[in-house]
């Protein structure tokens, strides 16, 4: 089977070819900048210039293509509003796919999209499984919620350096998810017959707050942080007055996202449907605490070999 993977340069997009590469599929990856997608080629896809925006590269891309997994969205950088980059793109691939023949058809959307359509991004999710759902396409929606590859930059590094970390006023429990495991259900989706035209919810083990998860690091990695609360109203006010510059709506549309993830109603579901479905044992799935360890594990041996090596280079200097 032939793979389009859209999106395949992003922190899940590449995680969801390395898996499909692994499963013997043939997968081609679409990206706007191919420099940027070497990695991509390495691990054996092929690469193909495209562009959401620009329909003429949707038609070559998908040329011979049995399948495709959209794991797109903007990015912060991106100069358009999302409802350009993720909705107008969303729609051109669907048409393109439509034109080419190509039915089968796996969404990475957001869980509880239907809830927070005042966020753009969720807004854009919930049109989008409302279009496939009316759509004759043979299609799997995976609803997930938060990576925990976030998490490193956001909490587990402040923690570790002993500086600020910034947390919602509002306790908000999360069931993070690690990329690799989103990836296997998106690659098992396209061999598992019960899957198609239904939505399942894609989430972690647990549920945690901010707050548990600064701890848990703390306590991981021996060392203590300083925490600020942010209030919703200080976010929501960041938010309106960055919406007045063209240049930034992008960035105020994601601040938009802290509504959800700072709302205080939990994200989270029930998963044994979906592991049943998908054929996937839950128990391979990884949890949080085990992810966190193992970076802590990971980067203070190599902190402390880089001291020994200081240390090495400093007594080759003494006299004696």
């Amino acid at each position: 089977m032939q793979v389009l993977i859209v999106g395949g340069t992003g922190t899940l997009g590449r995680q969801i070819a390395c898996r499909a590469i692994d499963a013997g599929y043939q997968v081609r990856c679409m990206v706007r900048t191919p420099r940027k997608g070497s990695f991509l080629q390495e691990w054996g896809c092929e690469l193909t210039r495209g562009d959401l925006l620009d329909p003429d590269s949707l038609d070559y891309a998908l040329d011979g293509v049995d399948a495709v997994i959209d794991a797109a969205t903007s990015r912060p950088d991106d100069p358009h509003s999302v409802y350009t980059t993720d909705w107008d793109g969303k729609l051109n691939l669907l048409r393109a796919c439509e034109k080419a023949g190509v039915n089968r058809f796996v969404f990475l959307s957001l869980l509880a999209a239907e809830q927070h359509r005042n966020v753009p991004l969720m807004d854009i999710k919930f049109c989008t499984e409302r279009l496939l759902e009316e759509s004759s396409f043979d299609y799997t929606i995976l609803q997930g919620v938060a990576f925990m590859q976030g998490l490193i930059g956001q909490i587990a590094i402040p923690v570790l350096e002993k500086q600020t970390v910034w947390v919602s006023e509002i306790p908000t429990a999360v069931a993070y998810m690690n990329t690799q495991d989103v990836a296997r259900f998106s690659v098992a989706a396209l061999e598992r017959p019960e899957t198609i035209r239904r939505s399942f919810p894609v989430v972690g083990p647990k549920a945690w707050t901010s707050d548990e998860i600064v701890q848990f690091c703390e306590k991981s990695s021996s060392k203590s942080a300083k925490m600020i609360r942010v209030s919703p109203f200080v976010i929501g006010l960041s938010r309106r007055v960055i919406s007045l510059f063209q240049s930034t709506v992008n960035i105020a549309e994601r601040l938009a996202f802290s509504e959800v993830t700072g709302g205080g109603v939990s994200l989270d579901a029930p998963m044994d449907e979906t592991y049943s479905c998908f054929g996937l044992d839950p128990t391979e799935t990884t949890t949080l605490e085990s992810y966190i360890l193992e970076y802590y594990e990971t980067i203070l041996k190599r902190l402390r070999e880089m001291e020994a090596d200081l240390d090495l280079e400093s007594k080759k200097q003494l006299p004696f």
